[in-house]
């Protein structure tokens, strides 16, 4: 099952530089744990029956007495990727993909998730679960399905700390008419099954520099201050994490490819205050916070607002603000405070630091721009010649990267897809049990590394033989789709959501489509994943328009189940538009790529391309030689590649 990348393959995908055994024994190590446990193969199904079994039990109790259970996702913070401790769903459904919810009942077990897993979850789980693919007709959501498909006066358990008070509300409403409830349960009935649960981690955490940030947090919070002022907030809570880490400046590696730490923020008065486990930062930490922010246990977080509920009460007019991404658990200590403590009190909606964040200033979108040539010289090294199988592949472009200036580590879970693999959108390559990779199959590599100055993310699709006529068509009908967002010029106030279509309609000319989004929005060395805004057929898209300085990524796809995946990948900037005129005074926006790796011309079918099309790779590909030949100028292989890969259509 080990695929080889033979020297008879060359020139093919990057030069041979350096061979398998210089990925040093520590960094494989590392991957092979990780990938252990986090990244179980696609086709590995788990027998979930005693699990299931002993979820059951406790939902039985009498001090539980709940006929069905929600497993979300996502963790305490509401973050995509999670800490091995907060893989519940995983561990009870044996599906690991990172989005879905399991709803466990007496009799039946349901998955939910989205186009982008449904060949994943088909493989992964057992016979104990059904699939509900959301999106496809008459499938419910998850939410929907409590409401329209349980029976009446069914009790519904959830963990209060993760789901959001904003959803438990919508979800309670739905239940009135068949007098169901959500019940708040006071323990996680999947941690009381789980018995080898891991524990939380409390790695190292160190302030990030305004030389990368741009601004300090002083600065930020001054900031942050005068949005809760215009919404009348006297206090907010930040519990996403990476806007935790934002706000203070501060960086950790608490979840995988994420920089980010445990802990909530509270902006309370004049107070600015951080819980946090203390044990992991030293006084570099402290003299970055200054006096300016206290520092609270991670565990008094739930106390401290209970505690701010009752000031709530005192003071009938002091509101506070909630992220919509707050969970139900953190409405519940402020409401619970005191009977009085009203409605008008809280005001929940999307949190402030999220817009904030997501418009880099100068200083991050300059660092966006040099991590990605830094990243580009990176993947123009990935070795293809020597014997290679997939996970080695995603290995050996780690090592590369490690070796980049700045390097902190990867921004997500390496794609490294052969043949069929490729078709399944998230597939992750497993150490001992990897796809052979042929001459006649398109490769699919999807990757991405955390720099201090920046977060990267590409993908690129290349085939190591001749392709077919299909393929070819295929993966063209990709790259204008690519191309016709790159180069759209729009008027401000334009959203995602309007773009989309853009990149998908010269599949829809071949009938062709994908089930995914085709772009989100990036952080600045931090979550590869970030909103509020993307590009995507998700209605929520357009609620935010796309401004100037936001960093969103470009990656229409197509998948032929079973035979192939394609996708193209670069990340873009927001930037103004100078245009001739400016109809209605609006300002017109444009996008500036950032992404610099060559396109793959033996896939490229130039009679469906047009002129400017032509005109848009070979410019794409001198402006990649310009950038990232002079990283390359002592590896003669590499630059040699690298000016064939680049020469004009």
């Amino acid at each position: 099952m080990y695929s080889t990348l033979r020297a008879s393959f060359a020139p093919v995908f990057f030069p041979v530089l350096r061979t398998v055994s210089a990925v040093s024994t520590t960094t494989t190590r590392k991957l092979r744990l990780r990938r252990s446990y986090a990244s179980m193969a696609a086709h590995a199904t788990v027998n979930t029956t005693a699990r299931l079994q002993a979820l059951r039990e406790l939902m039985a109790k009498p001090e539980y007495d709940v006929q069905a259970v929600v497993v979300p996702s996502e963790d305490q913070h509401f973050s995509e990727y999670i800490a091995q401790c907060d893989e519940r769903r995983a561990f009870i459904s044996g599906f690991n993909g990172s989005a879905g919810c399991a709803v466990v009942t007496p009799k039946g077990a349901y998955l939910f998730t989205d186009g982008r897993y449904f060949l994943q979850a088909e493989k992964q789980l057992d016979e104990n679960w059904t699939l509900m693919k959301q999106g496809l007709p008459d499938v419910p959501t998850w939410q929907e399905f409590l409401s329209k498909n349980l029976d009446s006066n069914t009790r519904i358990g959830i963990d209060p700390t993760l789901i959001s008070a904003s959803d438990a509300e919508t979800i309670q409403k739905a239940l009135e008419p068949k007098k169901s409830q959500l019940v708040s349960l006071s323990k996680n009935l999947v941690d009381l099954v789980w018995s080898d649960r891991p524990s939380r981690p409390a790695n190292k955490i160190f302030p990030l520099d305004v030389e990368y940030a741009g601004k300090s947090h002083s600065e930020k919070l001054k900031i942050l201050r005068a949005e809760l002022k215009k919404k009348d907030a006297k206090s907010m809570v930040v519990n996403m994490l990476d806007e935790v880490a934002w706000l203070f400046n501060l960086r950790g590696s608490d979840i995988d490819y994420n920089p980010v730490f445990f802990a909530y923020g509270l902006i309370n008065g004049d107070k600015t205050l951080l819980f946090v486990n203390e044990s992991q930062f030293d006084d570099s930490v402290r003299q970055h916070l200054r006096s300016e922010v206290e520092v609270h246990p991670y565990d008094t977080f739930f106390s401290y607002l209970t505690r701010l509920g009752s000031e709530l009460n005192r003071h009938r007019n002091a509101k506070v603000l909630i992220s919509d991404k707050a969970s139900l658990a953190v409405a519940e200590a402020i409401g619970k405070a005191c009977a009085r403590v009203e409605k008008d009190n809280i005001i929940v909606t999307r949190s402030p630091v999220t817009d904030l964040k997501a418009i880099k200033n100068d200083v991050e979108i300059e660092g966006f721009r040099q991590s990605h040539i830094r990243d580009g010289a990176a993947l123009e090294q990935l070795n293809a010649g020597a014997v290679l199988n997939e996970s080695q592949a995603a290995d050996q472009l780690e090592k590369y990267r490690s070796e980049n200036e700045s390097f902190k580590g990867l921004s997500f879970p390496t794609i490294s897809a052969t043949g069929p693999n490729g078709a399944i959108i998230h597939y992750q390559p497993e150490h001992d049990d990897c796809a052979v990779v042929k001459k006649d199959q398109i490769y699919l590599c999807d990757s991405g590394a955390q720099y201090l100055d920046g977060t990267t993310d590409v993908t690129r699709t290349y085939h190591f033989g001749t392709p077919t006529p299909e393929e070819k068509r295929a993966f063209t009908r990709v790259l204008q789709g690519h191309i016709a967002i790159d180069v759209a010029v729009f008027p401000s106030g334009t959203t995602g959501y309007l773009l989309d279509p853009f990149a998908r309609r010269p599949l829809w000319e071949d009938g062709l489509d994908y089930r995914h989004g085709t772009g989100h929005g990036v952080g600045h060395f931090l979550n590869v994943h970030e909103g509020p805004h993307g590009i995507g057929v998700r209605i929520t898209y357009n609620s935010t328009p796309l401004k100037p300085c936001m960093t969103v990524s470009n990656e229409p796809g197509y998948y032929a189940d079973g035979l192939y995946g394609i996708r193209i990948e670069n990340i873009v900037i927001v930037r103004e538009a100078h245009t001739p005129n400016n109809f209605g005074d609006k300002g017109y926006l444009r996008f500036e790529h950032v992404t610099l790796c060559p396109m793959g011309k033996t896939l490229i079918d130039i009679s469906l391309l047009t002129a400017k099309e032509k005109e848009w790779i070979n410019a794409y590909h001198e402006e990649i030689q310009e950038k990232v030949a002079p990283l390359l100028k002592t590896d003669e292989r590499a630059l040699k590649w690298l000016q064939r890969e680049c020469s004009p259509l």
